[in-house]
């Protein structure tokens, strides 16, 4: 059988190492232990995350975003971290807004879809303060799975003949068995992963209600997950049905009961999202002298989510977005 043959590579800088030997020696140090991981946001964030990490998040778009994670992030100050934009819209806006990224693998990151772009994010571009490798959405999607499956890459047929690939880090090989050209997509291991889900017990043995995205594969890739929950429930609860466990409890350090946790963003079944103060963000984010006194504000002026959700209307809003939500 001939080798495998490397044929053509993207002229972007791979950020993370896709050796699955490396990462297998991280994961075989992690504890599978079904031990109470519940904490709060500012401890999981202090414990687990540090200057300079590659962070994934999950969800999709604005929907099941962990929005108490990121603002603590910027509470805390953590500087010099990477991030795989997979689908990152106001996950993506807060990080740029609080300066905290200096890397990213980029997919969907700047717009907020329909809503418009958000022009404190797309400055970091401009005035070049992020180092950028492009990917599509397949292809980061892809990069977990190859990670997963313990794999250093994944082949596939996606950004053949597209600039996208040039601006990428995947490489270009020779199938053994056909001879195509092929796509190497590298595995993708992140440091830490954020990611919202609507029921989890203390463990982290956690359910998704609705689509699940990339979440299966990104919390088994990732070194170190924080979970968000809107409510913790009893193990016995998830053991009824264990065919709807997306997350389990070995690949879980922290469980942070956040109602409310993926606000502004929509969570399915629960709440719509919060279209004005989506807008009141983009309208502020455009000028420094404006972003300024919001994020003081809303982030940094309060001790934790809590607080921010009651200066935006408290369970008053809630009650209104679960009603559109539910079309009541």
């Amino acid at each position: 059988m001939e080798e495998t043959l490397f044929l053509e590579a993207g002229e972007g800088k791979l950020f993370t190492d896709p050796h699955p030997d490396r990462a297998r020696e991280f994961f075989r140090k992690k504890s599978r232990a079904m031990v109470d991981k519940t904490m709060s946001v500012s401890e999981a964030v202090r414990r687990f995350v540090n200057d300079g990490d590659y962070l994934a998040v999950g969800g999709f778009g604005t929907n099941r975003i962990p929005t108490a994670l990121l603002h603590e992030v910027l509470r805390q100050g953590k500087r010099n971290l990477g991030l795989s934009g997979h689908t990152a819209t106001h996950d993506f806006q807060i990080l740029a807004a609080g300066g905290a990224i200096d890397r990213v693998d980029v997919a969907y990151v700047v717009g907020l879809e329909a809503r418009g772009l958000s022009k404190a994010a797309r400055r970091l571009f401009e005035e070049a303060k992020v180092e950028v490798c492009e990917w599509t959405n397949g292809a980061l999607a892809w990069r977990y799975k190859a990670a997963v499956m313990g794999i250093p890459y994944i082949p596939a047929r996606v950004m053949l003949g597209t600039d996208t690939f040039w601006k990428s880090a995947a490489k270009t090989v020779t199938c053994p068995y056909t001879g195509l050209k092929l796509v190497a997509l590298p595995a993708l291991y992140p440091d830490v992963a954020f990611i919202h889900v609507h029921r989890s017990d203390i463990y982290g043995n956690a359910q998704i209600d609705g689509i699940s995205v990339a979440d299966f594969d990104l919390a088994r890739a990732a070194k170190r997950v924080i979970l968000t929950t809107e409510e913790i429930v009893p193990t016995d609860y998830i053991r009824d049905d264990p065919t709807r466990t997306v997350i389990t409890h070995y690949c879980v350090d922290a469980v942070c009961h956040v109602p409310y946790g993926s606000y502004p963003g929509n969570m399915p079944y629960l709440y719509f999202s919060d279209e004005e103060h989506l807008k009141e963000w983009l309208a502020v984010d455009g000028n420094p002298e404006t972003l300024k006194p919001f994020l003081d504000k809303y982030i940094y002026g309060t001790k934790d989510f809590a607080e921010y959700l009651e200066l935006c209307g408290g369970e008053a809003k809630m009650e209104t977005l679960r009603r559109k939500e539910l079309l009541e």
